[in-house]
């Protein structure tokens, strides 16, 4: 993990958008189990939940390692941390309207399984498995992606995504001029 992301301690990270290239960067596993990976992702849960959202990959604020938080509960207080995931065994068919944090303001319908079953390591570095269906599996699968240098926008057509990036390009070059 880069010494920058891990010395920002309270501070919000810096969540890329599309179509900046560094988001198709695949991550790499977390072989470090310190005191800095948990200090990391307290980091990405505070920078999650002030976006707002329910689920963030370290890809997503430039650091290139296997890390998804994720936090679903209405009271925003139940949060997940995932290291190195890895999907086991997948079913069923769920269609939702999916948003991301990198592609700002765009909601599109995706189609994901609907029951996963994975393995993945807390930021102890203990394995544990988890069994996940619905809106839960979704956002696990839509925060996988990211690590493996993946956008939600990729399973729509080239031209909707083409739309959504002239869009937000559009949209990035206007913010820079007025900040």
């Amino acid at each position: 993990m880069p010494q920058s992301a891990l010395q920002m301690n309270d501070t919000l990270l810096t969540i890329l958008e599309f179509p900046d290239p560094r988001l198709r960067k695949v991550a790499a596993p977390v072989t470090d189990f310190g005191d800095s990976l948990s200090d990391f992702t307290g980091q990405m849960l505070k920078t999650m939940y002030a976006a707002p959202g329910i689920g963030l990959a370290a890809t997503q604020v430039n650091v290139h390692k296997q890390i998804v938080v994720l936090d679903l509960s209405d009271s925003r207080d139940v949060p997940m941390t995932l290291i190195n995931p890895v999907i086991m065994s997948h079913s069923g068919d769920f269609e939702s309207n999916e948003g991301c944090l990198s592609v700002p303001a765009f909601y599109e319908p995706v189609r994901r399984s609907e029951f996963i079953h994975l393995v993945a390591r807390d930021s102890n570095g203990d394995e544990f498995e988890l069994d996940a269906d619905g809106m839960l599996a979704v956002c696990i699968q839509h925060e996988m992606d990211h690590l493996k240098g993946k956008l939600f926008v990729d399973y729509l057509s080239s031209t909707k995504r083409q739309n959504i990036r002239k869009k937000l390009v559009k949209l990035q070059k206007q913010r820079a001029s007025e900040g």
